[in-house]
């Protein structure tokens, strides 16, 4: 993503470009660094943040708020935050929007726990991770004959749990947002057991059973007050060990679900929000839909400093290269932003919305 606002950027409008380091912590504090086109250059294949991350609040110290923040931006001259995060950053990017800050926010995170949009980036990455590595547990279940539990992340919402383990046939899927008795989950573990095939069980690390009330999180609490979760994938398999007498195992995936190379879909997306894009990557046929209005739409996505107006920032931050620029960038006839994203270029809610 930082990739491709930095090039669609300073190719399109000659902006010049800076990073936050560490998310919001990097906003607070103002510490700022140089986004040239060099430095965005084979990003595309590359996991993580070159910015590196922080669960700082905006709001949080001295240096938070629309008021400090305000001020930082005019100092480094900087003229829109562009939040590239999960919940708690698009969180904070609303609050400052709604002080007046300029702030675009773009959905990034592996839980895919986001309203108004169907597919967040990085999680279609994770569902495929989650799914290899079940893929190699049902073989392991298979030939020692056992049940075998795999716990992945999730803490509020099931989706990594849900389409990975359909996609790896899983035989129960238990999320946070379904209660299931363990008596139950040990019912469907028996039946498949009984019918000769060794049972895969992915259970969300947010799920809670139905005879508890909170989630299980042995692990104390993060720095910024949640519960560290982790847990329950054991739990589950003691259980149905306990219950049933099948030798289970589990195995909690944790971290690994948040790295590696991005999925071709997944490095896709970004561009496509970002590009103005040709002829070929429009839709050929559908009604309203030409290069024109591609071209509208990505334009639309960048924001443009109008004259006299204040300027402000990015984590990728934004600002005119040379007042000359910024005059030909104003020059230009107005772009309409009602236009909304050709599905050709929305890799992927029209595949299981269908």
């Amino acid at each position: 993503m930082i990739r491709a606002a930095v090039l669609h950027g300073i190719k399109t409008y000659e902006y010049e470009f800076v990073g936050f380091r560490d998310g919001w912590r990097g906003v607070v504090d103002g510490d700022t660094m140089d986004l040239p086109r060099t430095r965005v250059r084979g990003l595309a294949r590359e996991d993580g943040t070159i910015l590196g991350t922080s669960r700082t609040h905006p709001y949080s110290g001295p240096g938070g708020g629309p008021g400090s923040i305000g001020v930082m931006l005019e100092r480094h001259h900087i003229d829109a935050i562009v939040a590239t995060g999960g919940e708690g950053t698009l969180a904070g990017a609303a609050r400052l929007a709604e002080a007046g800050l300029p702030v675009v926010g773009v959905p990034k995170t592996i839980d895919n726990d986001l309203q108004v949009i169907d597919y967040t980036l990085g999680f279609d990455t994770a569902v495929s991770i989650a799914t290899h590595a079940m893929d190699r547990l049902r073989t392991t279940g298979e030939s020692h004959h056992r049940c075998m539990v795999a716990e992945v992340m999730g803490r509020d919402v099931g989706w990594i749990a849900l389409l990975s383990g359909m996609s790896a046939g899983a035989h129960a899927v238990l999320i946070p947002e379904q209660k299931v008795s363990m008596d139950q989950v040990c019912a469907w573990v028996r039946e498949v057991y009984d019918r000769g095939r060794s049972p895969l069980v992915v259970v969300a690390e947010g799920f809670v059973p139905e005879d508890h009330e909170d989630v299980l999180a042995g692990k104390g609490t993060e720095a910024d007050g949640p519960p560290r979760l982790g847990g329950i994938g054991e739990y589950v398999t003691q259980e149905i060990e306990r219950l049933t007498g099948i030798e289970t195992r589990n195995t909690t995936l944790g971290h690994i679900q948040r790295g590696g190379a991005p999925r071709a879909s997944t490095g896709c997306w970004p561009p496509a929000s970002g590009w103005p894009w040709s002829t070929s990557c429009t839709r050929s046929s559908g009604a309203g839909w030409s290069p024109s209005a591609a071209r509208t739409w990505s334009a639309s996505t960048s924001p443009r400093r109008s004259r006299g107006s204040r300027p402000s920032s990015s984590t990728a931050g934004t600002r005119p290269k040379s007042s000359s620029a910024a005059e030909s960038n104003r020059a230009r006839p107005p772009r309409s932003n009602s236009a909304t994203p050709p599905p050709s270029l929305i890799p992927y809610p029209s595949v299981l919305t269908t």
